[in-house]
């Protein structure tokens, strides 16, 4: 999937207006799961994004590896994206149900391996992937 496929797909289902909020809204959702992941899970998670998108997980990090929970990632989800915490939650979601689209099944694995899907915590970010991923509203 290159690019434009991707944040076409991800402004139609996040139905954003534009591709700046489309943008920001993919950046919010990676760049702290990557700041979250050890660099060479990162790397593996998002060698299969397009390489400007790919940035958002790597080049773009300054400090792989922070322990950090759902809360605290949906505070810098929230803070990049500057929306509520509710849509922030929403659009990482959503942003993370297309990755899991693109990327192979075992760096998505990987990705689930690394963060701890307790009861209030990173499985809220999952939600989407586990509800059979998205679909189109009628």
């Amino acid at each position: 999937m290159d690019f434009d496929e991707f944040t076409g797909t991800a402004q139609h289902r996040l139905e954003l207006a534009g591709t700046g909020e489309t943008l920001r809204a993919i950046r919010a959702t990676l760049l702290p799961l990557g700041e979250r992941l050890p660099a060479g899970h990162a790397a593996d998670l998002a060698a299969s994004l397009p390489i400007e998108i790919k940035w958002y997980m790597t080049g773009g990090v300054h400090e792989h590896g922070q322990r950090f929970d759902w809360p605290a990632y949906l505070d810098r989800v929230s803070e990049i994206a500057g929306e509520d915490r509710a849509d922030a939650a929403y659009h990482a979601r959503v942003v993370i149900d297309l990755v899991r689209e693109v990327v192979p099944e075992s760096d998505f694995r990987q990705l689930r391996d690394e963060l701890p899907e307790r009861k209030g915590d990173w499985g809220n970010l999952f939600e989407v992937v586990d509800a059979g991923g998205w679909h189109e509203h009628d």
